[in-house]
């Protein structure tokens, strides 16, 4: 008698992580699926955001009240909560433009109160994530592309974020793309970024916004102009990863996943 053949059943044995979005928002899980190496799982938990309508649509620019109250308890931390109920090893909360309204300390002052909900399990969060990758990488000239739903008003937040935690940044906008999740494509931001980025002269580029697709970009970014090239969900699945302590390797989106630091 031969000896049964198990199927892959999606229990990964290496590590899982978690991440908490915006309701209507398929772009992290989406992008971080994606990049995960076999053997890690991805597991979502959802809030609403007052700024996204049904099929994941949005305003041209997303309005700052939800922005910033998007953040406030009790939402994020019973999100966090039912998430953490689950056996996992890590958790990221996508949140770039409520990084910038709330600064970096008030960011880190999120993560500390979530983090009282979670048994224990280590909370990731964008913006602080792509501040260590960033160092990590040894990069001070900085250029910044947000999402073309990002007004001026939060481009110069983002700005403020990275330059009061020690960067110079040499450029930021909202990229010239149209402000609809599904018609950005990675040939489209290849090209902006080409265009309208590199002549900053960057040691680096970060791609902001957990709702913008941007991660296909990353290699051939690098490839083309010989710098590192981060964006949101990137950064997120890289401290997730780690501070889910999990020995796996990602390949294919940047050189960001070389660095072990």
């Amino acid at each position: 008698m031969s000896s049964p053949r198990w199927r892959d059943d999606g229990w990964q044995p290496v590590a899982r992580i978690g991440v908490i979005v915006p309701h209507a928002d398929v772009g992290p899980e989406s992008e971080i699926g994606a990049m995960l190496p076999r053997g890690v799982g991805l597991h979502a938990a959802r809030m609403h955001f007052a700024a996204m309508r049904a099929g994941g649509l949005m305003d041209p620019t997303i309005p700052h009240g939800p922005v910033r109250s998007f953040t406030d308890p009790p939402f994020a931390d019973q999100a966090a909560e039912m998430l953490a109920a689950a056996p996992i090893d890590a958790i990221g909360c996508g949140f770039t433009s409520s990084a910038y309204k709330l600064g970096a300390d008030g960011e880190a002052a999120f993560i500390e109160r979530v983090e009282e909900y979670t048994r224990g399990i280590p909370l990731a969060s964008t913006c602080a994530s792509a501040v260590i990758a960033l160092r990590a990488l040894g990069a001070r000239k900085l250029a910044l592309v947000n999402p073309p739903w990002f007004d001026s008003e939060l481009d110069a937040l983002g700005q403020k974020y990275f330059v009061d935690q020690g960067f110079e940044v040499v450029h930021h906008a909202p990229c010239g793309l149209p402000s609809s999740q599904a018609r950005i494509t990675p040939q489209g931001l290849f090209s902006w970024i080409g265009d309208h980025v590199m002549p900053s002269r960057p040691d680096a580029v970060f791609i902001a916004g957990n709702g913008m697709r941007a991660v296909g970009t990353i290699d051939a970014l690098e490839d083309t102009h010989g710098i590192p090239v981060l964006a949101a969900n990137q950064v997120l699945l890289w401290r997730t990863l780690r501070m889910a302590k999990a020995p796996v390797h990602v390949t294919g989106y940047g050189r960001l996943f070389k660095v072990t630091a």
